[in-house]
């Protein structure tokens, strides 16, 4: 009966070591190397709206716990919030592996070169070393002749151990259903970097000038500042290049002229001199269907009759929206109320307008601030919405020169938005601001690209597209399931991850 006593003891004494060791190193491991604990805290599908507070809570507990169980009064409590520990830690994994949209990297540490299921087993083994030894922990001796007292010590060990276990699991589940839904809608500028996103084809152009003009059939145009009448048709792999001259009937055309690509042909759309040409693919022939009075930048082309833009009314130097129409009986429509004035209603509402041939939707992505607006394809609002980052206001600085009655900025901006793209339900647009808990030496090697979805407003994930030869991305555009960039003079191809891939509309 000694023996046996002595092994207990002894058992006892080497499990609470064991937990001693583990806490301290881990709590120690953390703060030794936080902002990093916190980065992968902001990367974890459960704790990403929490990393804040989290990653300062976390390593204090443990050196709490681990405090505890050095004292032989506080051992019993302390083994029980170590089971209820590990017990979350665990039950963090299985959520992991289980129900979350993506699987983040691996914590470090002592557990560096573990996998996640490594990982689940070595705290499961944990888990079963606390339960046993609660279980054969001591209790109190002092009872009465019917036992009572000593039968209310054993059961209230036991509903501490088992409150704890259904406390832990509760509570794990309990964040990952409101993490969730705080990333996606109530973000607190957190991106989540969930992968998959590789890159696939890669060619170089030689020439920096290029844009994207659209895609039909299976290939990518691709327009030219310097020759805006030679339209570059490259197939998906990026290796079939031809070059297509395109013959005007007029040459009335500037080097400002954009092509603009789609099923119903090609349009050479010139906003400085209010002209509009349009042709088919299989001659490349143009032929102008309209000149206005009317200058404009950033054309859309919604359909063979429609075409939308960015203009400036000249009596107030506000920008607008506005469409035009092709038909019998043209005309121009202006929508003044979409740009909503901050500053000047010039340059603050400086920004980006795209249009998606399948979704019939218009996205006016502001530059200055958080904001973009989605509207169908007569620009009629549907609704306006924010990015993650936290730049409501636009913050510029606008001078008027009086001897030349122009209006000029007096100091560089703060960019928030850069690029867009929009295909289907999904907005994908290129932030120029860091985000919490982001390496900015990042930032030097690559740009962000922050995905959304149209449809519920919310966001999905972000991922990095690198610099090539120390040139930044300056355009992209999105086909489907694949991500064209152009960096520099290359042309690059990226599959999009399957998290992002799977928030497309059938």
């Amino acid at each position: 009966m000694k023996l046996r006593f002595n092994f207990k003891s002894v058992f006892i004494e080497v499990v609470s070591l064991l937990f001693i060791l583990l806490f301290v190193y881990a709590a120690i491991t953390k703060l030794l190397d936080f902002e990093n604990f916190q980065v992968q805290l902001g990367q974890s599908p459960l704790l990403s709206a929490y990393a804040s507070w989290v990653s300062w809570l976390v390593p204090i507990i443990e050196l709490v716990i681990a405090t505890a169980l050095i004292i032989p009064k506080c051992r019993t409590a302390a083994l029980i919030a170590s089971l209820g520990m590990m017990t979350m830690f665990s039950v963090y994994i299985i959520i992991i592996l289980n129900y979350s949209s993506f699987v983040p990297c691996s914590c470090g540490g002592i557990l560096e070169k573990m996998n996640w299921k490594e990982h689940l087993v070595f705290n499961l083994f944990f888990v079963l070393l606390a339960v046993i030894t609660i279980m054969i922990m001591p209790v109190k001796k002092e009872f009465n002749a019917e036992n009572r007292i000593f039968n209310f010590e054993k059961k209230h060990k036991y509903i501490s151990l088992l409150s704890s276990i259904f406390l832990a699991v509760g509570i794990m589940f309990l964040l990952f259903i409101k993490s969730e839904s705080t990333m996606k809608f109530d973000n607190s500028f957190i991106r989540r970097f969930a992968g998959g996103t590789e890159k696939i084809y890669e060619k170089n152009l030689y020439y920096n000038s290029f844009y994207f003009a659209g895609a039909v059939e299976g290939k990518i145009y691709l327009g030219n500042r310097s020759a805006p009448l030679i339209a570059t048709e490259l197939d998906t792999a990026l290796v079939i290049v031809k070059y297509h001259t395109i013959k005007v009937n007029d040459t009335a055309i500037s080097k400002s002229a954009q092509l603009r690509i789609n099923q119903s042909g090609f349009y050479l759309i010139d906003g400085s001199i209010s002209s509009v040409f349009r042709g088919k693919m299989l001659d490349w022939k143009a032929k102008i269907i309209r000149r206005e009075k009317l200058r404009f930048t950033q054309p859309q082309v919604v359909d063979s009759l429609n075409i939308s833009f960015r203009t400036i009314d000249q009596s107030t130097d506000q920008s607008e929206l506005g469409s035009l129409f092709l038909g019998y009986h043209a005309r121009v429509s202006i929508q003044s109320d979409l740009l909503q004035k901050q500053v000047d209603g010039m340059f603050d509402v400086d920004g980006k307008l795209y249009y998606d041939y399948y979704s019939k939707r218009h996205v006016y992505i502001y530059t200055y601030r958080n904001e973009f607006i989605v509207s169908d394809s007569k620009l009629n609002l549907i609704y306006r919405s924010n990015t993650i980052d936290t730049v409501r206001m636009a913050k510029i600085k606008v001078a008027f020169i009086k001897s030349r009655g122009v209006k000029k900025l007096a100091a560089p901006p703060l960019v928030v938005n850069k690029y867009g793209a929009v295909c289907h339900n999904l907005l994908f647009i290129n932030s120029n601001i860091t985000g919490r808990y982001e390496d900015r030496k990042m930032w030097n090697q690559a740009a962000v690209i922050d995905v959304y979805n149209l449809k519920n407003k919310s966001y999905i994930s972000s991922f990095y597209v690198y610099n090539i030869k120390d040139e930044k991305l300056k355009s992209f555009y999105v086909k489907n399931d694949i991500f064209y960039a152009l960096i520099g003079t290359h042309l690059t191809a990226y599959r999009l991850g399957k998290i992002i891939k799977n928030q497309y509309n059938n």
